[in-house]
């Protein structure tokens, strides 16, 4: 596929997802971001808000091979990852794979099972491969992971430990729809199956815009800009925790794949601004300091962009 209609086809993408997903163009975009810079994507939200939808309407699009898990208390490790059985004709143990050995796998309600259950998911989203009584295999590329997880406090729910959070790319929020798209629901012209959805790409031609996507130009000031952010983190005494260089990471990643999006070769400080919330919330923690003073995470990130000089381009 020529370069040149990259831009093209993503565009057509977030067409098709926005036929059903309405109101939420801007979430539709950063999620498609996330998938082509090889990122996952934690969708934080309360029930019903349409983001099982989202992953769904994605695999469509992308014509990807896709599995869903709803994660509860008594969810195995060997459900995710697979198994081995004993075949009588055979004699032999036989390996069964478990849900992960797909395109797209949507943990729905990932904060509603077990600690062992949870990690299983560590070494898949980090290596894409997935280690069962010694033997390592590798998942199909690409390989894609869309989390659910209900708010905080919520019933029969327990926080994501740090390291789990750390390999989202991205932590985003669908929030409730705006008024008239609700009536748009209510009509029904919001509930189409996602049956309707027309494949835009195929998975190898997602694979060849995601190695595109790793070489997009990014200028000496860009790295330091990003690096200069995430440092910022550790010292500011609005926060108690900073990113880490996974962070970075991530922020680079995805501040490539939005210029992609934005149908241009190189990154710019905007690209960079349009997601570092969105990159850095999961992440980091604000200070007790920050808290007194009535800051929400939003704001001491607000305030982290206003720090840390943007370069000039």
């Amino acid at each position: 596929m020529d370069k040149n209609i990259y831009g093209q086809k993503l565009s057509e993408v977030q067409n098709e997802i926005n036929k059903i997903i309405k109101g939420k163009s801007n979430v539709v975009q950063k999620v498609l971001a996330a998938v082509i810079s090889g990122g996952h994507i934690l969708m934080e939200d309360i029930p019903g808000v349409g983001k099982t939808t989202l992953a769904t309407t994605f695999a469509r699009a992308l014509s990807l091979k896709y599995k869903r898990v709803q994660f509860t208390p008594d969810v195995l490790p060997s459900d995710i990852l697979g198994f081995s059985m004993y075949d009588n004709k055979s004699g032999d143990f036989q390996f069964r794979e478990g849900s992960v050995f797909c395109n797209l796998f949507l943990a729905d309600e990932i904060n509603r099972t077990s600690p062992k259950t949870q990690s299983a998911l560590l070494e898949v989203m980090e290596e894409n491969s997935a280690t069962v009584e010694g033997v390592t295999r590798q998942l199909p590329k690409p390989f894609i992971v869309i989390a659910t997880e209900n708010p905080v406090g919520s019933s029969g729910t327990q926080m994501l430990p740090e390291s789990q959070l750390d390999r989202f790319m991205v932590c985003l929020s669908m929030g409730y729809p705006m008024h008239e798209d609700a009536v748009l629901i209510l009509k029904g012209e919001a509930a189409r199956s996602t049956m309707q959805i027309n494949p835009v790409l195929s998975a190898e031609e997602l694979c060849e815009i995601r190695s595109y996507t790793d070489s997009v130009f990014v200028h000496e000031t860009i790295y330091d800009y990003i690096v200069s952010l995430v440092e910022e983190t550790r010292r500011n005494p609005l926060f108690d925790m900073g990113g880490s260089p996974r962070a970075m990471i991530a922020l680079l990643r995805i501040s490539r794949a939005m210029a992609v999006l934005n149908s241009r070769e190189f990154v710019i400080p905007q690209d960079v601004q349009s997601v570092i919330y969105d990159v850095l919330n999961h992440r980091v923690k604000i200070s007790a300091r920050a808290r007194a003073e009535g800051m929400t995470s939003s704001l001491a990130i607000q305030r982290l962009v206003e720090t840390v000089k943007a370069p000039r381009m």
